[in-house]
C-alpha cells in the first residue's frame, strides 16, 4: 500500500475567458446546462489569472477556504458540487476501494486559498477563472485525469471554457445528465499570433444584478432570448468558427460586436430590464464605430459581458493607434496609477483628420485603466513550492 502523506499541497493558475458568442441562460440550474452553445477566447495568464492552492492533511480538523486573503464559506453549493465530483472521480479511479488506499486519503479535510490578480465580480469572468482553477488544483491533488471541463461547469458555466487555451467552444449538449455539455478547443492560442485584447476597466465595482439571477430572469421573461438561443446562435457559432480558422478579423470583429449587442438587447428585453452597460460603455461603443468608419474597415471590435467593462479585440498593428485614440477620448486621471498595464504599447502620432473624425467630446477619467493582453493557454501547474498560497501549517502565507 502506498505511504500516506501527512500533508499534500498543489498550486495551479487558471485563465479568464471572454465569450465572443455569449452564454446567457440555463436549461438546468443544478447541472448548469446552457440554453445555447457559446464560444470564447482564453486570455493570457501573464496579465489575468486566478491562483489557487489546495492542501489536504490528516491534521486538518475542517475544510476551510480563503478568497483573496479573507476566510470565506466553504459550504457554497457550487464549490461543494465541484469538490464532491472530483472526489467521486478519484474514488472511481482507485477502483472504488477503501478510502485510505492511495497516496492521499479522501477522508482528509482540505484547505483552499485562492487569489485573483484582477477585480472579482466586476464583469471580468472571475468565477470562470476561479472554478477552472479550483477543479484543476483538486484534480491534481487527488490524481484525477481526463475530461474535467464538465466538472468545472458545475461551479460556473463559463468555467468549463477556461479549462482550455486559445479559442474554445462550450457545447450545449443534448443529454439531460449534461455528460455531453463540454468544452472543446476550436484552435490553440498560437493559431492567431497577431490577435490582441484590450480590457478597458470602467468600474471595479460589483455589478448590481449578478449573472446567475440575471440570466434566470431573462430565461423566464425574454422572448428575444428564446429566439436567440434556438435560431441565431447555432448559425453564428458556425460562422464564428470559420472566421477564427481563417483568421478573418473583419468577419470575427463584426460578429463579435453584433453578438455582444444582441446579448445586451436580451438583457433590455428581460422584465424588469437589466442594464449592465453604463454611459462610458456606450461612449466606447460609439468610439469603436467612428474609428472603424474612419478606416473603412473593422479594425477594433468590442464585446461586453455582464458588466460595464469593455473588451476590445484588435490586431497588433492597430494597438498603439487605438490606445492613443482612447487616451484622447478618455483622458486618464492623474492619480499616479498606471493607465496602461500588461503587454507594452508603442507610441503613435495621430493624423489631424483621424482626431477630427474620431475624437469628439473627451470624457476625463471615465476609464480607470487599460490592460493589454493576448490569447493564452489553459490552466497551469506551478511546481515552485515558494508560489504556494498556503504555508506548511496549511494556513495562508502573509503576503510580503
Amino acid at each position: 500500500m502506498a505511504e500516506e502523506r501527512a500533508l499534500a499541497m498543489v498550486t495551479c493558475t487558471a485563465p479568464v475567458n471572454i465569450a465572443v458568442i455569449k452564454y446567457w441562460g440555463k436549461r438546468d440550474n443544478d447541472l448548469i446546462l446552457p440554453i445555447n452553445s457559446s464560444l470564447s477566447v482564453t486570455l493570457h495568464q501573464d496579465q489575468l489569472k486566478t491562483t489557487t492552492t489546495a492542501a489536504a492533511s490528516r491534521d486538518f480538523t475542517e475544510d476551510r477556504l480563503w478568497l483573496n486573503g479573507e476566510e470565506a464559506d466553504m459550504g457554497h453549493p457550487r464549490l461543494q458540487a465541484c469538490l464532491r465530483e472530483v472526489q467521486r472521480l478519484a474514488h472511481k479511479r482507485r477502483g472504488g476501494s477503501a478510502e485510505d488506499v492511495g497516496p492521499l486519503s479522501l477522508s482528509y479535510k482540505i484547505h483552499i486559498a485562492t487569489e485573483n490578480n484582477f477585480p472579482t465580480a466586476a464583469g471580468l469572468a472571475s468565477s470562470a477563472a476561479g472554478y477552472a482553477c479550483l477543479v484543476s488544483v483538486l484534480a491534481r491533488l487527488y490524481g484525477v485525469e481526463g475530461e474535467l471541463s464538465e466538472v468545472a461547469r458545475r461551479g460556473s458555466g463559463s468555467a468549463c471554457r477556461s479549462m482550455l487555451g486559445g479559442f474554445v467552444q462550450w457545447q450545449r449538449g443534448e443529454r439531460p445528465d449534461g455528460r455531453d455539455s463540454l468544452a472543446l478547443q476550436v484552435a490553440p492560442e498560437t493559431h492567431w499570433p497577431e490577435l490582441r485584447v484590450l480590457v478597458m476597466v470602467v468600474s471595479g465595482e460589483k455589478k448590481p444584478v449578478g449573472s446567475t439571477a440575471g440570466m434566470q430572469t431573462s430565461v423566464d421573461t425574454s422572448p428575444l432570448l428564446k429566439h436567440r438561443a434556438e435560431v441565431v446562435v447555432p448559425e453564428r457559432l458556425e460562422l464564428m468558427m470559420r472566421h477564427i480558422r481563417e483568421r478573418d478579423f473583419e468577419g470575427f470583429g463584426q460578429l463579435t460586436m453584433r453578438d455582444s449587442n444582441q446579448f445586451h438587447a436580451t438583457c433590455l428585453d428581460t422584465f424588469p430590464p437589466i442594464f449592465y452597460l453604463n454611459d462610458t460603455s456606450r461612449h466606447i461603443i460609439a468610439l469603436a464605430h467612428r474609428f472603424n468608419a474612419h478606416h473603412g474597415r473593422t479594425k477594433v471590435a468590442y464585446t461586453f459581458d455582464a458588466g460595464p467593462n469593455a473588451v476590445i479585440f484588435t490586431l497588433a498593428d492597430t494597438v498603439a493607434e487605438f490606445v492613443e485614440v482612447v487616451k484622447r477620448s478618455f483622458p486618464p486621471a492623474t492619480n499616479g496609477d498606471p493607465f496602461l498595464r500588461g503587454l507594452p504599447v508603442g507610441s503613435a502620432s495621430l493624423p489631424e483628420e483621424l482626431l477630427a473624425a474620431v475624437v469628439t467630446e473627451p470624457v476625463p477619467g471615465a476609464i480607470r485603466y487599460i490592460l493589454h493582453t493576448q490569447p493564452g493557454p489553459g490552466p497551469q501547474l506551478l511546481d515552485d513550492p515558494s508560489q504556494h498560497l498556503l504555508g506548511a501549517d496549511g494556513l495562508p502565507r502573509c503576503s510580503a
